[in-house]
């Protein structure tokens, strides 16, 4: 069957997107009410609109579709196969944003919200599960969406909208973000275990500038860190490796590839050993950033001042 097209319709099938779904989406909750009933004066009664005001509102619609989707007797209606295929999107539609605003309201509930958190890959075995232990000792129902990346991706993240907040380092320093420094961590040079070196409990970090490192990759907060840390002590230096994940590059220098500036393992590894550097001073600040200006849920702001609260006893 052809649909009946109206003499004069408000939108031209060229009309842009954007200004279909402004003219048309106000009214979609009411057109759907209307189909259910198909009876003006009862779908008035039930959505608490007044029947003159619902009336103009069903005929507006056509008028801006340039369909009829309505068959009318009096104050009873019935769809036209035009509202049929109509409605049947029309309620997907309603569903969709009705499932929506469950979703962000459950969200920013303040007993059983979301937070989304993301970290750096080092920060992942204990330093983030304590955290989150911690803090659901008070909040035990809030859920949380982890992130594990490294500084670069999880600031692109944040900025998208991606995270609420984020454990970096770098402490970043941008004018969209606002970052509070938590922690400091002590950097050591690991070496293999048969390393020259390795009888030794402190070293100088230009001591190993002939020696060949592995390290993570550009973007990585650490390489920026071992990069300034070699340039501060008088060398570039030389890479051997390049890894996403500080473990690997573990395993790298005890398989004899090379040197590493990085963090404390979370548990001993065998055939490697870890130096103090004494100079330059080796350590890399831990932060907390987010998005300036972007309100926080309950939820959010609870971790956030969880957080906040665990200065200078961040790391375990």
């Amino acid at each position: 069957m052809v649909h009946q097209q109206r003499s004069q319709a408000h939108l031209s099938p060229s009309s842009d997107t954007e200004d279909i779904v402004a003219l048309l989406a106000p009214r979609l909750a009411h057109f759907a009410g209307v189909a259910r009933t198909e009876h003006v004066t009862r779908a008035a009664q039930e959505m608490d609109v007044p029947q003159s005001t619902l009336s103009r509102a069903m005929v507006r619609l056509e008028q801006d579709l340039g369909v009829d989707l309505f068959a009318r007797i009096g104050r009873t209606v019935s769809l036209t196969p035009a509202g049929r295929t109509f409605l049947v999107s029309v309620e997907r539609a309603l569903a969709e944003i009705r499932r929506a605003a469950d979703e962000v309201r459950a969200d920013a509930d303040p007993a059983t919200g979301k937070v989304a958190f993301g970290f750096l890959h080092t920060m992942g075995s204990e330093t983030v599960p304590g955290l989150i232990r911690a803090f659901r000792a008070d909040h035990p129902r809030v859920r949380f969406s982890l992130v594990q990346t490294y500084g670069e991706a999880m600031i692109e993240r944040l900025r998208a909208g991606e995270l609420d907040l984020c454990l970096t380092s770098p402490v970043p320093a941008a004018p969209d973000l606002v970052a509070r420094r938590l922690d400091e961590q002590k950097l050591r040079l690991v070496v293999p275990a048969d390393h020259p070196l390795a009888a030794r409990k402190r070293v100088r970090l230009a001591e190993a500038a002939d020696e060949a490192f592995v390290t993570l990759e550009p973007g990585y907060g650490l390489r920026r860190i071992t990069d300034d840390l070699c340039q501060e002590a008088g060398f570039k230096p030389r890479i051997a490796f390049e890894g996403e994940e500080a473990e690997t590059l573990r395993g790298l220098v005890a398989a004899g590839l090379g040197v590493a500036l990085l963090p404390p393992p979370a548990f001993p590894r065998p055939g490697v050993a870890e130096l103090t550097v004494t100079a330059p001073r080796a350590a890399r600040e831990i932060g907390v950033a987010w998005l300036d200006g972007h309100p926080d849920t309950p939820p959010v702001a609870a971790f956030k001042k969880f957080l906040l609260s665990r200065r200078g006893s961040l790391l375990p």
